[in-house]
């Protein structure tokens, strides 16, 4: 009998529509309040990132040097002179060649370098094999000021100093390092299972890693690609030592002379760093299918 009863009641209750005190939301589910906020926060850090990127543009509207003092003046006379007088009288079109030699010619010859590498520690073990991984890493921490000198020294007994494949080695000595970890990583979460049956199929082992792990290994090569490429195309301390013809300045080097010692044209600088941002925007579009996946797959093994 009691059990009956005890039946009842449960099948009462489930039974029962629940009121509006019982309801409870869905695991994951975010009350209003929580969506505002975190939609707030979202909105702030966008304009947080977005701000510095739109003030440069609006100085570059200035046509006087000096309107950055007064940008509330620049309403009133925004014109584009400014891109103007950069692409038809300095040498812009000769720094973004330069540019994109060196940044191209680094980012290609530092993925096929750091690529290798990084297959070559995933996948084998040979004596000195935790040393190597070391040294990658030790060579990222020497700032720039110390190794001026000695890359110096080695590029003009080369006889490269002023050349485009002597700042491609140098920043190929920077970036290699990094994507060589990167990449490591990367090819850790493909599963050796892949390789032996390249094997198998009769692949010598670079044709296993050229025809099987480099198309799995895209995303982390996009990654690689665009590191590389953002290293070589704005940095300016190895490019201003060694490239002395102005001919072959880089954009980054090419910014620099609109500072003098007793004047500053700092609209023309706006308007030429703007134009610097389109060919890294480009990039990025370039990559960026695969640039999420990238960063994150490397973190973990599978």
């Amino acid at each position: 009998m009691s059990t009956t009863t005890v039946e009842t009641s449960a099948t009462v209750t489930e039974d029962r529509p629940a009121s509006a005190g019982d309801k409870r939301r869905a695991r994951g589910e975010r009350s209003l309040a929580a969506s505002l906020a975190s939609h707030g926060i979202l909105i702030a850090g966008s304009v947080v990132a977005l701000f510095p990127v739109a003030w440069l543009v609006f100085l570059s509207l200035g046509p006087d040097k000096d309107d950055y003092l007064h940008p509330g003046g620049i309403w009133r006379k925004m014109t584009f002179d400014n891109y103007t007088f950069v692409l038809q009288h300095t040498n812009f079109f000769d720094w973004l060649k330069s540019s994109l030699i060196v940044s191209l010619g680094t980012t290609v010859l530092g993925v096929l370098v750091a690529a290798t590498t990084g297959y070559a520690v995933s996948r084998m073990r040979f004596p000195g094999y935790r040393k190597f991984m070391w040294v990658l890493l030790v060579t990222q921490m020497f700032p720039v000021a110390v190794l001026m000198v000695p890359m110096y020294q080695i590029l003009a007994d080369l006889q490269l100093i002023d050349s485009y494949l002597g700042l491609i080695l140098v920043y190929c000595s920077t970036a290699v390092p990094y994507c060589a970890w990167l990449l490591k990583g990367y090819f850790d979460t493909i599963p050796f299972e892949i390789d032996e049956a390249g094997r198998v199929d009769g692949l010598t082992p670079f044709g296993t890693f050229v025809r099987l792990i480099l198309p799995l290994a895209r995303p982390g090569l996009a990654v690689a690609a665009f590191y590389s490429f953002i290293t070589a195309f704005g940095e300016v301390a190895f490019a201003t030592t060694f490239l002395l013809d102005d001919q072959k300045y880089t954009l980054a080097v090419g910014l620099q002379s609109f500072i003098s010692e007793h004047d500053a044209q700092r609209n023309l600088m706006a308007a030429t760093a703007v134009l610097i941002a389109i060919p890294v925007s480009a990039f990025f579009y370039l990559v960026q299918k695969n640039l999420v996946t990238g960063l994150t797959a490397g973190g973990t093994k599978g």
